[in-house]
């Protein structure tokens, strides 16, 4: 993963799977992807944004995705979130329309979940790169490990955190949370992705974002401001 420097806070966490045979060999393929020619999102030094906005030891909510955005300067290394002036993909206008149905909170004009991930909020890919349009084109080829090693070591910490898994991709990181025998301590919310084509089936109406909030004002962490 030539240019993503492992953010500090999260190093001691991350090195070890960095260190595996199968991450090496991931950063070999992803070099030699780009120099055959091909696209992959997000660029280097984007592709471990949402650790490095939100560090370790700040961490109180995950929101786990998929893979990132395929599209043309979208992804940016936060799940879900694109940059100011980019147009709000449909995944996002549905995570908007629960926000307000849930928290009364008005949808912006911009998709940027910046904010988010600098109080805590780890906008966490199951995938942290893709090529270009072609969805979940780079899954099986190695992240896990990395991102398995990033939910454990925030499960590990102790501090009760929310994990909000969107997705059957991301519902599989749940495991990692209770195989630890620390799940009593945190908060699992799961439901279908937000895409159109399944926000409709038990996304809609999961009220994540205030339930969230409850869990960690009952265990003395605070709110999140989800005004994005």
């Amino acid at each position: 993963m030539e240019g993503d420097g492992i953010p500090a806070s999260w190093r001691a966490a991350l090195e070890p799977a960095l260190a595996t045979s199968e991450a090496r060999w991931l950063g070999g393929w992803l070099r030699a992807e780009e120099d055959a020619g091909k696209v992959i999102y997000p660029p280097r030094g984007q592709r471990l944004a949402a650790m490095a906005l939100t560090p370790l030891d700040e961490v109180r909510v995950v929101i786990l995705g998929q893979d990132p955005y395929h599209g043309p300067g979208q992804a940016h290394g936060l799940a879900f979130s694109v940059q100011d002036g980019v147009k709000i993909p449909p995944s996002l206008v549905n995570i908007y329309k629960e926000l307000e149905s849930d928290l009364g909170i008005e949808r912006p004009a911009h998709g940027n979940l910046s904010r988010w991930a600098e109080q805590g909020v780890l906008l966490l890919n199951n995938t942290l790169t893709v090529e270009a349009n072609k969805a979940g084109s780079h899954a099986g080829r190695g992240w896990d490990a990395i991102t398995d090693a990033a939910v454990q070591a925030v499960a590990e910490r102790g501090e009760p955190t929310v994990f909000i898994l969107w997705g059957s991709h991301a519902r599989k990181k749940a495991g990692r949370v209770k195989a630890l025998g620390s799940g009593d301590h945190h908060l699992i919310l799961s439901s279908p992705h937000p895409s159109p084509l399944s926000a409709h089936s038990g996304f809609f109406g999961s009220r994540p974002f205030s339930q969230a909030n409850d869990f960690l004002e009952a265990n003395r962490r605070g709110r999140i401001d989800w005004t994005p």
